[in-house]
């Protein structure tokens, strides 16, 4: 009987590791779903327990150079399709910036995909599924348009 202490205590721990990424594997799936259906309230229904997902209609970043940043990293990635005027628009709110890009941290950030919001909270594009990310490099394009 000695062993089965630990046993049991093995089995219940691999069941949780096992079980856990399952069940919030199901759960992202479904605040996807949610966000690609247009559905706000399943893309952000669950965002405390799964690091915060942004919802689709809100994702704004709060800096053009947040914007022309998130643009590169959107086109060096193919996640705006045909979307031409991109690079314009990229290079028209660099032009507002001045100076150097690479020295403003929003742009720098913006180029790993990390889209840093008006709140000082970021999120990193490149941490969701591809179908996600094309749809929310799509809504920045339009943000950095308005911008113009």
């Amino acid at each position: 009987m000695k062993h089965s202490l630990p046993r049991t205590a093995a089995t219940a721990t691999l069941l949780i590791a096992v079980l856990f990424p399952a069940a919030a594997r199901a759960q992202l799936g479904d605040l996807i779903k949610g966000a690609t259906q247009g559905n706000s309230q399943g893309a952000t229904g669950g965002l405390g327990s799964l690091g915060g997902v942004p919802s689709l209609g809100s994702l704004t970043s709060g800096s053009t150079g947040n914007v022309a940043g998130v643009l590169e990293f959107c086109m060096k990635n193919n996640y705006l399709g045909g979307a031409t005027d991109a690079a314009s628009v990229k290079d028209k709110l660099l032009g507002k910036l001045g100076g150097a890009p690479t020295s403003n941290p929003g742009y720098t950030d913006g180029t790993k995909g990390i889209l840093t919001g008006s709140d000082g909270n970021s999120f990193d594009l490149s941490s969701i599924k591809s179908q996600i990310t094309r749809q929310a490099c799509d809504k920045i394009l339009s943000q950095g348009k308005s911008l113009l």
